[in-house]
């Protein structure tokens, strides 16, 4: 992309993704907006973009010099904007202090060691693809976009090829359905288009549920034409002429953009009637999801559509044949569409060049959990996780030891660091008990306790069940009650012989996906972690010291200098004691909240 229509142009990017907002990154802008109109600068141009990838690090600047490689700033804030601006906007020395990978020890904040963004360990073994313009234009305004070759894989299929040709071209690509299933997408599109409609439907799933997740939130912020485009090209290949975004209400940044670009796209000629003097008309809605974790389910999301309670159907017929208010509909997801302009655009072996022969193309993920570098990561199918966890986010924080990653969300698997070397693809996932999912990656350390997990991930789908098949309404309310039995220190060998069975049996009689995959973390614990189970039922211990009800804080009073500090923080004045005395906590009143251990100095505090 070219910094600017003016060679000369100076441009401040700021990242305003959901993570830079919460962040602070608004009155950053604002901060450098404000220097710009001060000073009546006409080279000099500020404006918005997505997430730029590394959300540990926002709020985050980047400065594009006509030139020049573009320079990061992290941590940003107003104070910090000014300098900057001063300094590298109006005099041309870069702070390097407030770079990425600034050079701590130096003396002169002037100097101009520095690291470049594609320098440093977090983008090396990355691929953007699906991202590419995620962090770079400004997702509001559509002539950045064009500016990228935008709207020209459109162009291209609506003047020189036939829908047939598109349909052959995304089967040649091999690029598979993203939103978890890994479903072939041409292969889709071909069952769809041969079925006589008098109206048949694209519909983009962007019910991201996942705990964790944050891919296509991400996509639709940052890049919101490229999903729009996406979507009329599948238009056009399968005969449909109306498109639905079905989005979660939770994404109020997301819906303003898609709104905006629709908008936009519309007064371009881009969507409508006649795009392109083609004769091909496409028209494109948005419709907002209340929250429903089974509305990402594509049956249970075509009945929230329609007005109706988001429950899962029976297949056959499927949405192909028989999908939106009875007509021919093909559902893909949001990181599944943003590849289809680029695979258009550079042709179907070029997205075949990298990933592997089963699982071509790039993958993103939600990396978050116990990792130094949170954020977004899109790598080439094949990378181990290894390379994820470790080369790129830079492993567990705090010196703590690496005990698993769950992958796939709540209907994925817990794996541990004898699975680390796993080329991330959907087979070798599925082989090892887990699953590609939607892309959320949670990294757990040697404090996260795997039965815990196990609860948590089952309590989610407890409440997030539609409860119209019975395996999954109650099976799964039932696993969850034996999960916390055993969590509070009361569960049996009986329990957990009851567990994998139920687990067996909710994953083979559930109607849906969500009930046939709501097992998975159950059956991987106990594969994987069993022994943390056995800990539970038979010693009445939590290895990873987790499980409040199998805690007892006590103080040492040899070590306890009665500073009378956990006493005040003591939130139900359970720590009795005098100044300078040793204290001793009142079992009856402990609620177990650690605040106790936490803030003793001394190390007088001791969990057992």
């Amino acid at each position: 992309m070219k910094n600017s229509d003016v060679d000369n142009e100076i441009r401040i990017v700021v990242g305003l993704a959901t993570c830079g907002i919460s962040a602070g990154a608004k009155p950053v802008l604002s901060a450098l907006a404000e220097e710009v109109e001060k000073r009546n600068l006409k080279n000099v141009q500020v404006v918005q973009t997505g997430c730029i990838g590394m959300c540990t690090y926002e709020p985050i600047v980047e400065v594009y010099v006509p030139g020049k490689e573009k320079v990061t700033y992290i941590y940003v804030d107003t104070k910090k904007a000014k300098r900057i601006f001063e300094e590298h906007i109006l005099h041309g020395t870069v702070v390097s202090e407030y770079t990425i990978g600034a050079t701590q020890s130096s003396s002169n904040s002037n100097t101009e060691e520095y690291l470049l963004l594609k320098d440093i360990q977090f983008y090396k073994k990355q691929k953007r693809v699906v991202l590419r313009n995620c962090g770079v234009i400004d997702p509001e305004n559509i002539n950045e976009y064009i500016a990228i070759d935008g709207y020209m894989a459109l162009r291209k299929v609506l003047t020189k090829m036939t829908p047939e040709e598109v349909i052959k071209l995304m089967k040649d690509s091999g690029l598979r359905g993203r939103g978890g299933a890994g479903f072939p997408t041409g292969v889709k599109w071909s069952f769809a288009a041969p079925n006589k409609a008098d109206q048949k439907y694209i519909i983009c799933n962007a019910d991201e549920g996942d705990p964790g997740a944050f891919m296509d939130r991400s996509v639709l912020e940052g890049d919101p034409h490229a999903v729009l485009e996406a979507m009329a090209i599948a238009g056009y290949a399968i005969g449909a002429t109306k498109g639905f975004i079905y989005v979660r209400a939770e994404y109020p940044i997301a819906v303003h953009r898609l709104h905006i670009a629709i908008e936009q796209a519309k007064e371009m000629g881009l969507l409508g009637k006649n795009i392109f003097n083609s004769g091909f008309d496409f028209e494109i809605e948005t419709r907002l999801g209340a929250g429903a974790f089974v509305c990402g389910e594509e049956t249970a999301l075509m009945q929230s559509i329609e007005g109706r309670r988001g429950m899962s159907k029976v297949k056959p017929p499927f949405p192909a044949n028989k999908g939106l208010w009875g007509k021919p509909t093909v559902i893909n997801n949001v990181e599944t569409l943003a590849n289809i302009p680029q695979i258009i655009n550079n042709g179907p072996e070029w997205f075949r060049s990298f990933g592997t022969e089963k699982s071509p193309g790039t993958k993103v993920f939600a990396l978050g959990g116990k990792i130094t570098n949170t954020g977004l990561v899109e790598v080439p199918m094949g990378t181990t996780l290894r390379e994820v966890i470790y080369d790129i986010g830079g492993g567990c924080p705090n010196g703590k030891e690496f005990k698993a990653v769950q992958t796939g969300g709540p209907s994925g698997g817990c794996l541990t660091k004898d699975h680390l070397d796993t080329p991330i693809d959907y087979e070798n996932l599925s082989a090892v008990g887990s699953m590609m999912g939607s892309g959320g990656m949670i990294v757990m350390d040697e404090d996260n306790c795997m039965v815990d997990i196990a609860r948590f991930f089952m309590d989610f789908i407890v409440d997030e069940s539609c409860g119209k098949c019975t395996p999954c309404r109650l099976g799964t309310k039932r696993m969850l009650d034996i999960l916390e039995r055993i969590t509070q220190g009361n569960g049996t060998m009986e329990d957990l012989e009851e567990l994998e069975s139920l687990a067996n049996s909710v994953k083979e009689s559930s109607l849906c996906g969500l009930g046939q995959t709501a097992p998975n973390p159950v059956l991987a614990t106990l594969r994987y972690f069993k022994d943390e189970y056995l800990a539970h039922v038979v010693d009445k211990k939590c290895p990873a010291e987790h499980c409040k009800a199998l805690l007892t804080y006590k103080i040492n009073k040899d070590i306890c200098t009665g500073c009378t500090l956990c006493s005040r923080k003591c939130p139900v004045n359970a720590i009795e004691g005098t100044v300078k005395n040793p204290h001793v906590i009142n079992q009856e009143l402990c609620i177990k909240c650690g605040n106790c251990y936490s803030v003793c100095k001394f190390g007088a505090v001791e969990k057992k």
